[in-house]
């Protein structure tokens, strides 16, 4: 029988003392790049409402160098960015995936915001080895989009209980869709979903979204450096499904 494990808050909520990437990375890391079920693949990071948009993604920047040393420190491998944007999302979405290789994290980066949302995670790779499938097997099989694996998955499934739309937040998931084996070293990833309570087009609902894969040492980021520091010190946002606006206050 398939068997869910309930996660407590200590285990994913975490909202360190200090800002010290170092710390904050060694924790994510635990949490977020699993290799067996014994860890929930994702976190929260509440790093409170003091701190100013630019200097938190500077942190998350420095939170993914040092994760990439935890991970080089362990193996022959690093993390390398696939992408980094700053966008308003009001749409609510179901359990998925984001498009990636089959080792891979999203590291979001949620600013305060007015309009209230919640966010689940679904561990779809843990059922599907209960199940005795493999992750793609599982979503093609049983994809949570629909109503019947909705319903199959729905033991598995975390709704965040510290999620705080007041605060500046990193939500770190793992992505994967890499299969199991016993005493094995792929990632086991989960999906996500978000709900927005109330859309409000006057109002926005900040994420700094970066995606991170899990790469050969020597691989370069696919985001140039001068990119990088451009999704750091910009005021831009895109809206997804409207347009293109600009933040005149960047706090």
């Amino acid at each position: 029988m398939p068997t869910a494990t309930v996660w407590n808050t200590d285990s994913i909520c975490l909202r360190p003392p200090t800002l010290d990437a170092r710390s904050i990375a060694r924790d994510v890391y635990e949490r977020t790049c699993r290799t067996t079920f014994d860890a929930p693949g994702f976190c929260v990071v509440n790093v409170g409402d003091s701190i100013e948009s630019v200097t938190f993604r500077q942190l998350m920047i420095e939170i993914k160098q040092e994760m990439a040393s935890i991970l080089s420190s362990r193996t022959n491998q690093t993390l390398a960015y696939l992408s980094a944007a700053r966008f308003d999302q009001q749409e609510s979405t179901k359990s998925h995936l984001d498009g990636g290789p089959e080792e891979c994290f999203l590291m979001l980066g949620y600013e305060p915001s007015e309009v209230l949302s919640e966010l689940e995670i679904s561990d779809y790779t843990k059922c599907a080895a209960d199940l005795g499938l493999s992750p793609t097997e599982f979503l093609a099989k049983h994809n949570p989009m629909f109503k019947a694996g909705a319903d199959l998955i729905q033991p598995y499934v975390t709704k965040i209980p510290c999620f705080d739309n007041r605060s500046f937040q990193i939500v770190s998931i793992n992505n994967s869709c890499a299969p199991y084996s016993v005493g094995g070293e792929r990632w086991q990833g989960v999906l996500h979903a978000a709900r927005i309570l109330a859309p409000d087009e006057t109002r926005r609902r900040v994420i700094n979204s970066t995606m991170i894969a899990r790469s050969p040492l020597g691989t370069d980021d696919l985001v140039s450096e001068s990119s990088l520091q451009e999704f750091v010190h910009t005021s831009e946002v895109k809206r997804r499904g409207y347009d293109k606006r600009h933040l005149q206050d960047d706090k």
